[in-house]
C-alpha cells in the first residue's frame, strides 16, 4: 500500500563493492565498445542534447549508473572534468580503458550512507546525472544540497501521474523486487515535488520519455510534460497504464 513519506525512515546501512578497475578486457570486446563510443551520440534518446543546450559554465558532471559508451553526460567527455560510478566491473573496467583521463571511473554499490564520493568529487558541480533503476528519488534528495547547476534523472513512467516512489532499500534490486522490472524509482511528479523542495523546476523531457532535467530556471507542468516510455511500451507490448495496473500494488511511498 502507499505510506506517507514522513512515515517512512531511513535505514542506515551501507555495502561497499570493490573499487579496484579490473583489467581483464578482451581486444575485441574493447575494439567494439571504442567503435561505439566514438560514433554515440549520448544517451537512449536526446538527453545528451538537452544537456549541452541546458549546461551552465560549471564544467564537471558526476553520473550513477553508466555505460561507457551510452551515458548522459558522453558529450563532455572531452571538455568537462567528470565522475562516473557503477556497480558493475565490467563497465568499471572498458570505462577506464576507453575514456580520456579527466574522467574518473568508479566501481560502488550506491547508498544514501556512501554518497560521499559524489558530494566531494568537485568544488561546485555543473551537472549531476542519476539513473539507478532502484533508489533514485533518496539518493536525488540527498545530493540535492550540492546545488548543481543542471540535474537530470530517470523518472518511472509506468507509475503515471501518481506522486509516489518505492521505499527506500539499501539492497535494492528491481527485478528481484518484481519480475516486470517496473517497480523502482520515482514518478515524473515525485520528483518535480521533490526539486521544487530546492529551487528547481523541470526544464526538459527526453523524446523517448524517462528521462527529466532540472534547472533552477525550469517552468515546465509536469503534467503536461509527461511522456510514457517509448522503449518500455515497445519492448513490453504494453501502455503505461497496464504496467501500472502490473506494480499498484506493491509498497510505494507517497510524497
Amino acid at each position: 500500500g502507499i505510506a506517507r513519506a514522513r512515515d517512512v525512515p531511513l535505514p542506515r546501512m551501507a555495502r561497499v563493492s570493490q573499487e579496484s578497475v579490473t583489467s581483464g578486457v578482451s581486444l575485441p570486446r574493447l575494439a567494439y565498445h571504442w567503435l561505439k563510443l566514438r560514433f554515440r551520440r549520448g544517451g537512449q534518446s536526446d538527453e545528451a542534447q538537452i544537456l549541452k543546450r541546458l549546461a551552465g559554465p560549471t564544467r564537471t558532471f558526476v553520473e550513477f549508473g553508466f555505460h561507457p559508451t551510452e551515458f548522459n553526460c558522453i558529450g563532455f567527455k572531452d571538455t568537462h572534468d567528470g565522475l562516473l560510478i557503477d556497480g558493475d566491473s565490467r563497465n568499471v573496467a572498458l570505462g577506464a580503458r576507453l575514456l580520456p583521463r579527466r574522467i574518473r571511473v568508479l566501481q560502488r554499490f550506491l547508498t544514501v550512507d556512501n554518497l560521499d564520493c559524489v558530494e566531494r568529487a568537485f568544488p561546485k558541480l555543473g551537472i549531476l546525472s542519476v539513473d539507478v533503476d532502484g533508489n533514485d528519488y533518496w539518493f536525488l534528495e540527498r545530493l540535492l544540497p550540492t546545488q548543481p547547476e543542471v540535474i537530470c534523472v530517470e523518472y518511472n513512467a509506468s507509475f503515471g501521474q501518481e506522486r509516489v516512489t518505492v521505499p527506500y532499500d539499501p539492497a535494492f534490486n528491481r527485478h528481484d523486487k518484481h519480475p516486470s522490472g517496473w517497480y523502482h524509482g520515482a514518478s515524473l511528479s515525485a520528483l518535480c515535488q521533490l526539486c521544487g523542495r530546492f529551487g528547481y523546476g523541470l526544464a526538459a523531457v527526453s523524446d523517448a520519455g524517462g528521462n527529466a532535467f532540472f534547472t533552477k530556471g525550469g517552468s515546465l507542468d509536469p503534467r503536461a510534460s509527461f511522456r510514457e516510455s517509448r522503449l518500455r511500451n515497445t519492448w513490453s507490448g504494453k501502455t503505461g497504464q497496464q504496467q501500472w495496473e502490473t506494480i499498484r500494488h506493491l509498497p510505494l511511498v507517497q510524497v
